[in-house]
């Protein structure tokens, strides 16, 4: 008699799901035949959403997180908020803090969070139009919470990675995709949202960038 050595496909919860981008990690995750849990605040907006299970709960409710995370190996946070000219933002980071409390309540240790091009080190490194209009006309707000919901990340005591995206396309996927840490020559750049999915769903396994901020980017 043979056994398989093959690991089981890891069980995961993915955050912020009917954005662009978490869809494509929801449809990536499934055809790599892993078990995906989405906790959504509308179950109609989630409707099309193939292969995953359905919660439906606030990512700032930890009840309702803590109840998504069970018997899940690993998050995948692709929790995004529109640009905010003029209101303060803090979904991101009341979501992230909820989101690690219930994560060391439900004893689930891996976190793939996706900020952005523009968070912590990574600002000034967009290219002219981002760095000199969008990112202060638009994101700014947005981003003071992405650089909270990152120091909540490195705080965690998680297993986590820390994924920032240059400007996302909805170009194909390309494989060559490039993690930075030293930006020092870099300056814009994009990459696909498949991309994207792609390399966020890779670290569920690797440890290559563990405890890290890669860029990534064509």
């Amino acid at each position: 008699m043979t056994y398989s050595t093959a690991p089981d496909p890891p069980k995961l919860l993915v955050l912020g799901a009917t954005g662009a981008t978490g869809r494509l990690i929801v449809s990536q995750a499934a055809a790599r035949g892993y078990d995906v849990t989405v906790l959504v605040r509308s179950a109609e907006k989630a409707g099309d959403l193939k292969g995953a299970n359905l919660v439906v709960g606030d990512a700032r409710d930890e009840s309702a997180l803590r109840e998504a995370l069970k018997g899940r190996d690993a998050v995948v946070s692709a929790l995004g908020t529109p640009a905010s000219p003029f209101r303060e933002v803090t979904l991101l980071s009341t979501a992230t803090r909820s989101l690690v409390n219930a994560m060391k309540a439900e004893q689930v240790s891996r976190l793939i969070c996706i900020t952005g091009i523009g968070a912590g080190d990574s600002a000034g490194h967009g290219g002219f139009l981002f760095d000199k209009l969008i990112f202060p006309l638009l994101l700014r707000k947005v981003y003071v919470d992405k650089n909270r919901q990152e120091a909540i990340v490195r705080d965690s005591g998680l297993d986590w990675v820390l994924v920032r995206p240059s400007i996302l396309n909805n170009k194909s996927g390309n494989s060559a995709v490039r993690a930075l840490t030293d930006l020092s020559d870099f300056h814009g750049g994009s990459i696909s949202r498949e991309d994207v999915a792609r390399f966020v769903l890779d670290q569920v396994r690797a440890d290559a960038w563990l405890h890290r901020s890669p860029l990534i980017t064509w």
